[in-house]
């Protein structure tokens, strides 16, 4: 069954303060930048942020009901298979390979490796091997072309093709080889932009021989450098609830994912040298904004760069106060649900801005428990 909602986009707007760091690094080492409004910005890729995310849905969720990337499916399957049955690891891995065949996903150069990351659910997977649980030294007996016969009366490509875990259903799958497989994303990641002009810094280390120093041997044991800047980031995502009620097919499960996404790209960070640097911080503001028209990405609002002077996470966040309200007066686009969380002084003028502009402000938990309500609210709406 198909479930259908009215259009709605979960927008999510994140300013989060970072130390130095070097979060998510380009093909020289050194932290990913971006040219934006005439100036330097540091930028955390849109990748980097997702992987963190679906990372942070493993400490709440089970991994049975996650997916996994890999082009090992092949290996993954013939594990099952032969955990399911009596079956040896080489007869085995060869009925894997013939449950796989009709998917006719290419060979990587590696035997047994996909040419790309297949991202599945882990129930999924189990699905296609418990297709043969009950045969499997009967099918391993056959010839490869009797074989191949009986394969492909399974429904093998139907269990990869339904019963999507929340991470497929959010980020989708691109299979191009195979258009049955595709699933369409629910959710549009923005690369993390600093709101402010950012310059390149270095870390020049020594790191110190412990046995020669006990010899009194001078100098270093290594030297180097690391890449680094700091920044106040705007952060922005969007989730459409239809699509993703298309890739559940189930209406609380939907409702779940959003509040899962929400949490875990909050409280998410990409690790890139955490331990050189202990950059861990939580944002300072999120904004989620519940739309019927369209995504609205608000990085518009730092198209000037924030200048260079104290307070520039408050500076930012008046800012997107204020291409928030410009936007929504503009276009005419009323939200349908509007929740916000922030840490800054309740009594200064940044906060009854924020105020004024978005919602009365709340903690985290009650942010989640009223976006939760109103999505409910909503998908029972349509399906009456």
């Amino acid at each position: 069954m198909v479930l259908t909602a009215p259009r709605a986009y979960i927008d999510v707007h994140i300013l989060q303060t970072v130390p130095p760091a070097n979060l998510n690094r380009d093909d020289q080492g050194n932290p990913k930048e971006a040219y934006y409004g005439g100036v330097r910005r540091s930028r955390v890729s849109s990748q980097a942020w997702k992987r963190a995310t679906r990372l942070h849905f493993t400490e709440r969720t089970p991994e049975q009901d996650l997916a996994t990337r890999t082009r090992r499916i092949s290996s993954a399957l013939a594990g099952l298979v032969s955990a399911d049955t009596d079956l040896p690891a080489e007869a085995a891995a060869r009925l894997a390979g013939a449950l796989l065949a009709p998917l006719k996903i290419s060979a990587g150069k590696k035997e047994g490796d996909t040419a790309y990351l297949f991202f599945y659910g882990r129930r999924q997977l189990s699905a296609v091997a418990a297709l043969v649980r009950d045969r499997a030294a009967e099918l391993a007996a056959l010839d490869d072309a009797e074989l191949a016969a009986e394969i492909d009366r399974l429904p093998v490509q139907e269990k990869f093709s339904t019963g999507h875990p929340m991470d497929v259903a959010l980020f989708g799958r691109m299979v191009a080889d195979i258009p049955a497989l595709k699933v369409d994303a629910a959710t549009q990641v923005a690369h993390a932009l600093s709101t402010h002009a950012v310059e390149l810094e270095f870390d020049y280390f020594t790191a110190v021989d412990d046995e020669t120093m006990k010899e009194q041997e001078t100098g270093a044991g290594m030297i180097g450098t690391i890449g680094f800047n700091s920044a106040t980031l705007y952060r922005y995502a969007s989730v459409s609830l239809h699509q993703l009620l298309h890739n559940l097919t189930d209406e609380e499960a939907a409702v779940i994912a959003v509040e899962e996404f929400v949490t875990s790209f909050a409280r998410s960070m990409p690790t890139g040298y955490g331990n050189s640097f202990g950059h861990r911080t939580l944002p300072s503001l999120v904004a989620v904004v519940v739309r019927a028209d369209q995504p609205v990405n608000l990085v518009s609002a730092f198209e000037e760069p924030v200048g260079a002077h104290s307070g520039i996470a408050e500076e930012s966040a008046r800012r997107l106060a204020r291409e928030y309200a410009t936007a929504t007066r503009v276009w005419g686009d009323t939200p349908a649900f509007t929740a916000l969380c922030h840490t800054f002084d309740s009594s200064g003028k940044t906060a009854e801005q924020l105020r004024d502009t978005f919602a009365e402000p709340v903690a985290f938990p009650k942010l989640l428990t009223g976006l939760r309500t109103h999505l409910t609210d909503t998908v029972k709406r349509a399906t009456r």
